[in-house]
């Protein structure tokens, strides 16, 4: 469990998630395909075997607020994940945005997914102006201490991978396009094949035997497959059933 420093209990003076939602009636900017699909296939493989499905939370364009005080400032991670904290907000409510005072546990994992014109403060490249919020980088490094940060760019199909080493973030050297992280007993990388439709490179997660986790539909899939060939086995011709 990857805890604030030092953890915070909630306050009934702060606000709280119902306070905090990540959607506003003035919001218009709507996600291209790739920033549907990609978080999707992410969130439908995300599966550590050392935590149970309801200590896993997911999320994906969802506000993610982080300074006490500062209770408006928030980040809007293309992708993450949390483990060790419950899946629905005090177990019983889909969340409407991430509160780090509210639930004492950062994100493990971010993704974010290269754009041109984020790709600076994505990467860490950009200076924290004067009376503003600090930066993706130094939100994710120095303030949640975010132990994985991962990112990619669909247009070069590059990907980079930052992992926290004492409080500052360390490029990890990907001879291969993977990352394996021991506290998820999971690993990221790049997989090519057809998700939705559309042959290219995805970002994945797959596990210790290096087999690429699969989508709820693929293990239907799969299921169908062993049990025809279990019928054919038994001389029974499943497309005759």
């Amino acid at each position: 469990m990857y805890q604030t420093d030092p953890p915070r209990p909630a306050k009934e003076t702060l606000p709280t998630m119902y306070d905090l939602p990540s959607e506003y009636p003035e919001d218009s900017g709507l996600p291209d395909e790739f920033h549907l699909f990609q978080p999707q296939l992410l969130r439908e493989t995300f599966c550590p075997p050392n935590y149970p499905a309801e200590e896993v939370f997911v999320a994906t364009d969802l506000n993610l607020y982080y300074d006490l005080r500062h209770t408006l400032w928030y980040k809007r991670p293309d992708w993450f994940a949390a483990v060790g904290v419950s899946r629905l907000y005090e177990q019983q409510n889909l969340r409407l945005s991430y509160v780090i005072w509210q639930e004492g546990v950062a994100p493990f994992v971010v993704v974010e997914l290269l754009s041109p014109g984020t790709e600076k403060e994505d990467l860490g490249q950009t200076l924290r102006e004067i009376n503003q919020p600090p930066t993706k980088w130094e939100v994710y490094e120095r303030i949640l201490r975010v132990p994985y940060y991962i990112v990619f760019d669909r247009y070069t199909d590059k990907l980079q991978a930052f992992q926290l080493v004492a409080d500052r973030y360390s490029e990890l050297d990907l001879t291969t396009p993977r990352v394996w992280m021991p506290g998820l007993e999971l690993g990221l990388g790049l997989w090519q094949g057809s998700y939705q439709g559309i042959e290219r490179l995805w970002l994945r997660w797959y596990d210790a035997f290096e087999n690429w986790l699969p989508t709820p539909l693929e293990r239907e899939s799969q299921r169908a497959n062993r049990l025809a060939a279990q019928l054919r086995e038994l001389g029974v011709n499943p497309d005759e059933l």
